[in-house]
């Protein structure tokens, strides 16, 4: 099986799929060996983590796709969900980034429509782009995944701008497109998540973001939606916060931070230094040793 295909057999379990969001290899990582069945590249991560910048298209193409290079080839055999914005062009440009990220080895890729550039789906002012023009994109997206071997994941941003109804009838039309899954993003009520998920005939997907514009639902809650994949975001805010913390210890004079830290063991161990160290001397000679 490859990464796709893996990713295909979660979403016909008919199970909730819970996938944290990484924002560089190292955090993907953790993700994987905590257990978690995927990992889900943020584009909002890789921009505030690589470059200190907002979520609000001032990233390139290919520094999403290095970035997703880097965390696919850390984790071989483990389904990624690669957040490629609004494509990186018209629908010839979100071919060429479908095909660039297969390539990179994600299971899937997501595609979204708002006007590029876009800004972060929690954000107050987004533009979309005219129905017709969003279903050209994602019908250009499926045409090559079919080629390439990757899914699809079709994002609307129309609530905010829209209404809830010009959202569903977007997710219908990429539907009827070929995407393999759905996102409405930004739903404003768990009414609103329940009518969306209820309508859709592909997987759906829903953002749990803490102080987001859609409600924090619990485990069960989306279970009994019926909601295919809640996709969270543990890493980024956690190691921003914690990192704060420790520098302001360390700025106040206390050598031993007041927050969990890993031990230089314990990030060794997660970096493969053992690993390292084994191969390292099958390309030893006899006076290194």
């Amino acid at each position: 099986m490859n990464n796709s295909d893996r990713l295909c057999a979660l979403l016909q379990s008919g199970n909730l799929i819970r996938i944290p969001t990484c924002h560089d290899a190292l955090s993907a990582r953790l993700i994987q060996l905590a257990g978690f069945p995927a990992a889900f590249m943020s584009g909002f991560g890789v921009a505030a983590a690589r470059l200190a910048l907002p979520d609000t298209g001032l990233i390139s193409f290919a520094e999403m796709l290095g970035q997703l290079r880097d965390i696919c080839d850390a984790l071989p055999g483990y389904p990624v969900i690669g957040d490629a914005d609004t494509g990186f062009g018209n629908a010839m440009g979100v071919r060429r980034t479908v095909a660039q990220y297969a390539k990179a080895g994600a299971a899937c890729v997501m595609i979204e429509d708002q006007v590029s550039p876009k800004r972060c789906g929690h954000l107050d002012v987004r533009e979309v782009l005219s129905r017709d023009e969003a279903r050209m994109k994602i019908r250009a997206a499926v045409d090559v995944a079919r080629e390439v071997g990757i899914l699809v994941l079709a994002r609307t941003d129309a609530r905010s701008l829209l209404g809830f109804e010009a959202a569903l009838q977007r997710c219908r039309d990429f539907e009827e497109e070929g995407a393999d899954i759905v996102f409405l993003e930004a739903p404003q009520s768990e009414a609103e998540i329940r009518e969306y998920v209820q309508r859709s005939r592909k997987p759906s997907m829903v953002n749990m973001l803490v102080g987001g514009k859609t409600p924090y639902l619990s485990r069960n809650e989306l279970e009994s939606i019926g909601v295919t994949i809640a996709v969270y975001h543990p890493t980024l805010f956690a190691a921003v916060k914690a990192m704060q913390i420790s520098l302001e210890d360390l700025k106040n004079g206390d050598s031993v931070p007041s927050v969990p830290a890993a031990s230089l063991s314990e990030v060794k161990d997660l970096v493969g230094m053992a690993d390292y160290d084994h191969l390292d001397l099958k390309y030893r000679s006899k006076e290194q040793l």
